[in-house]
């Protein structure tokens, strides 16, 4: 037998292996599932009555208060969750069952005891452990949770990617809370202790913003497409029968004994958002907001390149005439990137990135993907920041820029134009954002978040960055008075990996 038929016979078997576990492993079937829509914002309601008559002082326009700390950025989804009366619509890639994780799921579950309507949607990949937590949710009758793309496997969920790869390798990012149709949080948050940041876990610097008025029925109706989306499904059938006792209790009744635990709850009993909210005295700024999301279709894979959120938010921002400033924890810029920057840069506009150094990255080969462009983007004049790890940057919240919290890992996904619009999102710089996953934010007319952006930018991020620059052809590292020539966090083994993956083609996957 010649080595051609070998081949041959292992490519046939490897095929029919596959064939024969997508129907042994076949999803449940969610054609007779019934799709609810987003209730109204009804104005008798304490929060959706605050928020009217704060509205009816800016018809048209959109509320937007910054949440640069992980800390308020929990406070705000608690209380809002805790002062919800008819509806709390829920989105996001990650839910840890951790202290933030299962405190938010209780609060949750109050809501819908309340008689409040709860709708959970979650990504299958960020949801590891939750099952039962999300069985017992799913059981209560004012509660429905659907997943993204489910595994076909619950006990080893990543072997499902050796038979179904194709559609697993396109994941939900959106994240958004929206609470009785009045009020909505969006941005790069997931929900996990290390997205709220107290204790001495490993932190993200990240960034949300909390908005009311225009563009809340606009995100509400976004939500309502991707919970009717094919590629959605209810989990009942997924995540398996309804444990007996009460898993959300009993798993938070052990993590309250930590130490955290006392943290958060005063962080949450010090937080006054809805009780500012209807006294008018809650620091929004009224302007124009757009909702730039992607169709849920990607999910699928059926959506033309000119209508994804990458094509559709660079046509939203319209043409930059003096400055980009951008931040991406994750950011791979590919060839196409690359020569873009590189364009915007010759016609004379002024393009700042800032990632995550190698010390600080948590996705190692997303960093041999950026690397591999660094010395191109350089040379184009593109200006490079790299977040050091363990950098500390406290910022109140009215002078939320980029940061406002300690971390030691960027995970905030967000840019600056002409000092005029700022974006918050989940979007970044990567071919995985742009191709594979769904990704949603808001293009904010704000020249006051656009400037404290540029500005951060201007002051070389005060030390907790490296400046990253050519000299005499060699990459340079600079902050403060520390120079080096070696980049910060390498070793042998990390700088031949870096090599070894930026030759491999896997640019598309990053």
């Amino acid at each position: 037998m010649t080595i051609l038929k070998i081949g041959l016979w292992i490519i046939g078997g490897l095929l029919l292996a596959i064939l024969l576990a997508r129907a042994l492993f076949a999803l449940p079937d969610p054609e007779n599932r019934i799709d609810s829509r987003a209730l109204p914002a009804d104005e008798s309601t304490a929060l959706a009555g605050a928020v009217s008559r704060l509205h009816a002082a800016h018809p048209g326009q959109t509320g937007i208060a910054p949440l640069g700390t992980g800390a308020e950025a929990f406070a705000a989804r608690m209380i809002l969750a805790d002062a919800a009366e008819t509806s709390i619509d829920a989105q996001y890639y990650i839910w840890h069952h951790d202290l933030t994780g299962m405190l938010l799921l209780d609060a949750l579950r109050r809501a819908a005891e309340r008689g409040v309507r709860v709708r959970l949607l979650v990504d299958d990949n960020g949801t590891s452990g939750l099952d039962p937590e999300l069985a017992s949710l799913n059981a209560h009758p004012n509660v429905e949770v659907r997943i993204y793309n489910p595994f076909n496997l619950r006990r080893f969920k990543m072997l499902s990617y050796g038979f179904d790869f194709f559609r697993l390798n396109r994941r939900m990012h959106n994240k958004s809370f929206t609470v009785d149709g009045a009020a909505t949080i969006l941005g790069g948050r997931n929900i996990g202790d290390e997205y709220f940041d107290t204790g001495p876990t490993a932190l993200y610097v990240d960034l949300d913003v909390l908005a009311v008025g225009e563009v809340v029925p606009e995100v509400a109706a976004d939500f309502d497409r991707y919970w009717a989306a094919p590629s959605v499904y209810p989990a009942g059938p997924i995540v398996g029968p309804v444990p007996s006792g009460d898993p959300i209790g009993d798993r938070l009744q052990r993590l309250r004994r930590d130490p955290q635990a006392e943290e958060y709850r005063e962080i949450v009993e010090q937080s006054q958002i809805v009780a500012e909210l209807a006294t008018g005295t809650f620091d929004l700024e009224w302007t124009g907001a757009v909702l730039v999301s992607d169709d849920p279709a990607k999910g699928q894979g059926a959506v033309p390149r000119n209508d994804l959120l990458a094509a559709r938010l660079t046509e939203a921002v319209g043409e930059i005439e003096e400055r980009f400033d951008g931040i991406s924890p994750y950011f791979v810029p590919g060839a196409a990137g690359t020569e873009a920057f590189a364009e915007l840069e010759a016609r004379g506009v002024q393009v700042r990135i800032l990632t995550n150094a190698l010390e600080a990255t948590d996705v190692f080969p997303v960093h041999a993907g950026y690397a591999k462009r660094r010395r191109d983007l350089l040379q184009a004049g593109v200006g490079i920041f790299e977040l050091r790890r363990r950098a500390t940057i406290r910022t109140p919240r009215g002078d939320a820029g980029p940061f406002g919290s300690s971390g030691s890992s960027l995970h905030a996904k967000t840019f600056a134009v002409d000092g005029a619009r700022i974006f918050v999102g989940s979007f970044n710089f990567d071919p995985r954002s742009t191709s594979l996953n769904t990704e949603m934010g808001l293009l904010i007319d704000s020249p006051s978040m656009a400037m404290r952006m540029h500005d951060a930018f201007d002051d070389g991020f005060e030390g907790v960055a490296w400046r990253v620059s050519l000299q005499d052809g060699d990459l340079t590292w600079t902050s403060g008075e520390e120079v080096t020539h070696r980049e910060p966090g390498s070793n042998m083994l990390k700088s031949v990996g870096l090599t070894v993956i930026g030759w491999l083609p896997v640019e598309w996957l990053l």
